[in-house]
């Protein structure tokens, strides 16, 4: 399989489904390649540098790992010679005779991939696994933004980093309240009240610091909260001056700890739109407005997207991340029972081994499942064939669980009601 040079949700999508299969692979010895190679380097010195491995695995003693390695290589070059040129982010390919229960059933197999982001470095690695570090890397998140919501009583501290906002730390005031206990006055006890402010300011200071100044790649940083303790906090200088200079923007929250902390995200859209967070909240929002509004112009459940795709009226398919169905074609060799099944991925094996009772036609134990095929995968080519914009929409918000738990995880924005 080969991954389109465009950058989008679709492509780390597939990109993050190849590699859950390949970790899922093993060898029976080391005999399994894995090869990286950067843009910049000739295909002729690629092919030259895996005919020496070829050379070298020659010697390999065990005569089936011997095999299994030369066979690889061979199909890695001839790959190879399939490319005039290496696409702009270089080529990762990956081959070898996975292990199965019995031998026999045991076959080459061979995974070429663009990548999203350039490879660097030329690597070749013959190994009883499949060597992922370098794809897997290109997955994460880099740009990270830090949110603090403060009040008198509390402060949260969360990182949003691209699809994924984490609180860190909660910390809380332990401050007394505004009324001074008996037999103080009032200068004592707000020259009291000051300093535990001033600690409990440090403190959480002091945990910022620590979690902020770990990431490299922060952004910026947004200070939330009711109130004017946020401005307080921040005039007090207490954090690092690094951190000082990032602070992008104070916003003004109703609520304090967790849920002040989404309140910051949706009040800086300004600061947070190309965020893959805040992207796929307001993909389903505006799904959620069209169905609510009644307009005809919102779809969902397989099927209606299905149609949908093939009439072409479909401007942007959200599909969930958790989406994972498959279509069986299940046949009786004895009759002609036909049934089709649309099942999780994850039921595959279960139906497996349950196929071996009566055929409702004929009651023969002749069921075989003919076909199978990967209803994500049929979606989006769909949805290539007829320019759909297709987001894929994780489980990290509120509106990406109601599209995976209540919408069946798809749903479209319609270009005209159907």
């Amino acid at each position: 399989m080969v991954l389109s040079k465009k950058k989008s949700s679709v492509q780390k999508f597939r990109l993050k489904r190849i590699l859950e299969t390949l970790k899922s692979k093993e060898g029976r010895h080391t005999e399994l390649v894995s090869l990286y190679v950067p843009h910049d380097r000739q295909i002729s010195d690629v092919i030259g540098n895996l005919k020496q491995e070829y050379g070298t695995a020659a010697n390999i003693k065990t005569r089936s790992t011997r095999k299994n390695v030369l066979d690889a290589i061979e199909r890695v070059i001839q790959r190879l010679k399939l490319f005039k040129k290496l696409p702009p982010n270089g080529l990762a390919i990956f081959c070898g005779t996975v292990a199965k229960n019995s031998e026999r059933n045991e076959k080459i197999e061979v995974y070429v991939i663009e990548p999203p982001e350039p490879i660097s470095m030329y690597y070749y690695r013959c190994d009883q696994k499949f060597h992922l570090e370098h794809l897997e890397e290109m997955l994460k998140e880099k740009d990270v933004y830090g949110i603090v919501v403060i009040d008198g009583n509390e402060a949260t501290i969360a990182t949003l980093k691209g699809r994924n906002l984490q609180i860190i730390k909660e910390v809380t005031s332990g401050l007394p309240g505004k009324h001074r206990a008996g037999g103080q006055s009032a200068r004592r006890f707000e020259r009291l009240r000051e300093v535990e402010y001033n600690e409990y300011f440090k403190r959480v200071a002091n945990h910022v610091n620590k979690i902020f100044l770990s990431f490299s790649e922060l952004k910026g940083i947004i200070i939330g909260g009711a109130g004017p303790t946020k401005e307080e906090f921040e005039r007090r200088n207490h954090l690092h001056y690094t951190l000082r200079d990032k602070i992008l923007a104070m916003v003004d929250t109703s609520y304090a700890g967790k849920q002040g902390i989404k309140e910051v995200v949706e009040k800086s859209p300004d600061i947070f739109k190309e965020i893959r967070y805040y992207e796929e909240k307001k993909f389903v929002q505006n799904f959620l407005y069209e169905l609510g509004h009644e307009t005809g112009l919102a779809t969902y459940w397989e099927s209606e997207i299905r149609k949908a795709l093939r009439k072409g009226i479909i401007k942007t398919l959200l599909m969930s991340e958790e989406f994972n169905m498959t279509k069986l074609s299940i046949n009786c060799s004895n009759c002609s029972y036909f049934q089709s099944q649309l099942i999780k991925g994850s039921d595959i094996q279960t139906i497996e081994q349950t196929i071996d009772k009566p055929c409702p036609n004929c009651s023969s134990l002749n069921l075989e499942i003919k076909e199978r095929k990967d209803v994500v995968d049929e979606l989006l080519e769909l949805s290539e064939k007829n320019a759909v914009d297709v987001e894929i929409i994780s489980p990290q918000t509120e509106e990406g669980i109601s599209l995976r738990d209540a919408f069946g995880g798809l749903a479209a924005i319609l270009k005209f009601k159907s």
